[in-house]
């Protein structure tokens, strides 16, 4: 299981994404995951969970998605990396099956 945590010490959002499933993030109600802040598209990327990782990819987003910093269109997360979406970043972390 992937879980994503808000990093700010404040903010309390926390996903979990189980092997095998396809979420979504973004602002609006169909969204898997909503994340009602500044920046964020509608429907802003989209999660791929295997037992061994978690891609993100950008559904074209206005503002970007961003790993690590870097912006990307498509990409592997790793235990500890930082995904941003707007102004709202999650981290990331790998728990044992």
């Amino acid at each position: 299981m992937w879980i994503l945590k808000g990093e700010a010490d404040s903010d309390p959002l926390t996903f979990r994404i189980r092997s095998g499933t396809v979420k979504t993030v973004g602002r609006a109600p169909r969204a898997d995951f909503i994340v009602d802040a500044a920046l964020v598209s509608r429907l802003h990327c989209r999660l791929t969970a295997t037992d061994d990782s978690l891609e993100v990819e950008d559904l074209k987003s206005t503002n970007g998605t961003f790993v690590n910093d870097r912006r990307v269109q498509r990409a592997t997360l790793a235990n500890g990396d930082l995904l941003r979406v707007g102004r709202f970043a999650l981290k990331v972390e790998q728990q044992a099956s």
